[in-house]
């Protein structure tokens, strides 16, 4: 049996999996992220891979974007900063660990570990979508990703769908991940006044009756579903697949945008926007990195 390592790294935390050839989760180690230092994160994944006694044929990274595909470089991504700016992190992580190492965005290896295993395996246009700490995007065709002419496509974290609208980090003003992400959803509840932790105490904030925080609830199903209609628009998707914490985790949140989009696209087409939870819950990033891994290390 082969192994491959699968890394995602977030905004908030990294997660480690040891992963075999049939993609089923072996071992798994997570620890936050140094958000401002990528070293002291390459030195905590180091060390949880040495707690894998198995041999390993490659490293897959899952890593937030915008990325320098082609040099394996993370680029400006809203969610790390510091020393994480313009980092080779491929060509770090290799030299650390002594294993061959690869890097794709982290939307586009959900989206691949979803067409592969997930609610996209019997289909051959999948558009995967995660509503977490930001808001990402990968676009699978055939079990292929499709990067574009740059390596940029589905980048729309700065897809601006509200003139003058909330912004946060290096976003500019109005983009979908400042109205619909975790984040941004906390954030402008914070700022209405409210005291929240996190996007699910918005939304039991919501269902309690607060117009402030039915308000950032609605805009963010809202702007979501613009923005899947625009995509439909686009690409025509055979499935629109959503993970993470905002999607998974918010009763009804999936449903509702589903609902919002098919209203949004031209009529008679709405029978075919399918808008559905991931199955692979949180995993999608690290099954996806693995499989990189396997694909790039034969």
């Amino acid at each position: 049996m082969k192994y491959a390592i699968g890394i995602d790294i977030g905004g908030t935390n990294t997660r480690v999996a040891l992963i075999d050839e049939e993609y089923h989760l072996v071992e798994r180690v997570q620890f936050d992220t140094d958000a401002h230092n990528p070293h002291v994160t390459l030195q905590k994944i180091k060390d949880a891979i040495n707690l894998f006694d198995k041999e390993i044929v490659g490293i897959g990274v899952s890593c937030p974007g915008p990325l320098d595909l082609l040099h394996g470089v993370v680029l400006n991504t809203p969610n790390l900063h510091g020393g994480w700016t313009n980092f080779p992190i491929v060509e770090e992580l290799s030299k650390v660990t002594g294993l061959p190492a690869f890097l794709e965005n982290d939307a586009n290896l959900a989206a691949l570990a979803e067409a592969t295993i997930g609610q996209g395996k019997d289909l051959r246009y999948v558009q995967f979508l995660t509503v977490s700490t930001g808001l990402g995007s990968g676009f699978v065709v055939d079990k292929k990703i499709y990067q574009g002419a740059h390596g940029y496509a589905n980048e729309i974290a700065n897809m601006i769908m509200w003139k003058g609208g909330p912004s946060h980090g290096k976003l500019s003003p109005g983009g979908i991940e400042a109205i619909s992400s975790g984040t941004a959803i906390t954030k402008r509840a914070q700022a209405a006044g409210l005291e929240v932790e996190h996007a699910g105490e918005v939304n039991d904030l919501a269902l309690k009756g607060s117009s402030e925080a039915q308000a950032i609830m609605d805009d963010a199903k809202e702007y979501l579903a613009n923005t899947l209609a625009a995509i439909f628009a686009l690409v025509d998707p055979e499935i629109f697949i959503l993970g993470g914490s905002v999607a998974l985790k918010i009763d009804g949140f999936v449903e509702e945008v589903e609902k919002r989009t098919k209203a949004k696209v031209y009529p008679g087409m709405d029978p075919y926007v399918r808008v559905v939870k991931s199955n692979l819950n949180e995993d999608s990033g690290l099954i996806g990195a693995a499989c990189l891994a396997f694909n790039k290390a034969a």
